[in-house]
């Protein structure tokens, strides 16, 4: 099948990324783990011999980002949109201009594998009109689908343990078909360093 991984990051620039893990690891600490996770992503999701894509904020051309845009050859594009649904969004109906299915990942789960991102394009090749990479804490760090959804993304309480459930009944409502893989774990809270000790300390 014709497809494309989306990957979503913010530009990793202390003081504004991973803001819930500053008191554990500093402003400089929290973004030397974003920028960590993901040069983790970017090579999974190369692995997988799909075609990549990355979309950033504030903007691609952010200085932040030039050591990623150097090392992998990828397409880097701006996230559009006025809240992260609308950037989504419009992200994943750009892809579905050219390609059959997209998937969208974050840059926070350090289990996220490439058999993982290809179950996920193999899953919409099967019949499904969507897949959802789910997280053990509500959210989900990977969606899929073939055709645009906006709806699927707006008035969404992001970040919170609510996401996985509303998206299930905003899925059901339209009337989609969709999977689910295995659950995984994100890195966003100090609690969740507790699982990852080789991120504690940067």
């Amino acid at each position: 099948m014709n497809s494309k991984i989306i990957i979503f990051s913010k530009a990793p620039v202390p003081g504004d990324v991973k803001t819930r893990l500053i008191p554990a690891l500093g402003a400089q600490g929290a973004a030397a783990l974003q920028a960590r996770l993901l040069h983790r992503t970017l090579k999974t999701a190369m692995a997988t011999e799909i075609p990549c894509e990355l979309y950033g904020s504030p903007r691609a051309v952010h200085v932040a980002f030039e050591p990623f845009r150097k090392r992998y050859a990828i397409p880097f594009h701006d996230q559009r949109g006025a809240d992260l649904g609308e950037r989504m969004a419009n992200a994943l109906s750009q892809a579905l201009t050219s390609a059959a299915a997209a998937v969208l990942v974050g840059s926070d789960c350090p289990d996220m594998y490439a058999t993982y991102l290809r179950a996920a394009i193999t899953t919409l090749g099967n019949d499904s009109d969507a897949v959802l990479g789910p997280t053990v804490d509500g959210g989900y760090i990977l969606i899929g689908l073939k055709k645009p959804a906006p709806g699927l993304f707006s008035d969404m309480p992001w970040g919170s343990d609510r996401v996985l459930a509303m998206t299930r009944d905003r899925l059901a409502s339209l009337r989609l078909q969709w999977r689910e893989l295995p659950p995984l774990h994100d890195l966003d809270t100090p609690a969740d360093l507790a699982l990852y000790p080789e991120h504690q300390c940067l």
